[in-house]
């Protein structure tokens, strides 16, 4: 297996959202856009989501008029090493660096240098089970304050692969917010 491989994550993880107070909050949300860089390596995932989530993370700092530092994290949901690095690149190419803000849910499930795991985790249920059992938890103790939730996704396709096309990819952006603060308030 190539390092750019990654291994898939089984899991789910499922959320209530609702008007009355909760333990986070959706205070913004931006959509994505289908990104193809051209990639037919099916082996590299990372590589094939991280233009969209690069163009993800740009648009959302440029319509909520935000710095990457405005976030206490940036998380992504599958881009693994390979394609971290990749989204770095990407990004600094823009001017926007959130090397201090970011966090990549497949390089925090499996820990690749004693699992053996390629460039991480992948997945939806990746993406969801960091987000449920991590993340969630962190905002629900104040711990953060306001992250930018950037799941990825490749829209691979046995029929195109085969037939040698490219394989585009997407991410959508959900920023949550820790209800302590307006808790304490109304306290």
């Amino acid at each position: 297996r190539p390092i750019s491989a990654a291994w898939t994550v089984t899991g789910s993880a499922a959320f209530v959202l609702g008007k009355e107070r909760g333990m986070a909050k959706i205070t913004g949300i931006t959509t994505g856009k289908i990104v193809d860089f051209g990639i037919k390596d099916s082996m590299n995932m990372g590589a094939v989501m991280a233009p969209a989530a690069a163009e993800l993370i740009a648009q959302n700092l440029t319509d909520f008029k935000r710095k990457p530092e405005d976030y206490d994290r940036i998380i992504t949901g599958d881009l693994g090493e390979v394609g971290q690095q990749i989204l770095f690149d990407l990004l600094l190419k823009k001017g926007m660096d959130i090397r201090k803000q970011h966090e990549d849910c497949g390089m925090l499930i499996f820990d690749s240098q004693t699992q053996g795991t390629g460039s991480g985790g992948s997945g939806c249920g990746c993406a969801a089970s960091v987000l449920s059992a991590h993340f969630l938890p962190k905002l629900v103790s104040g711990e953060l304050k306001r992250i930018l939730f950037v799941p990825t996704g490749a829209l691979l396709s046995t029929v195109s692969f085969n037939e040698g096309q490219t394989i585009p990819g997407i991410a959508h952006g959900v920023v949550l917010e820790s209800c302590i603060s307006s808790a304490k308030k109304e306290g």
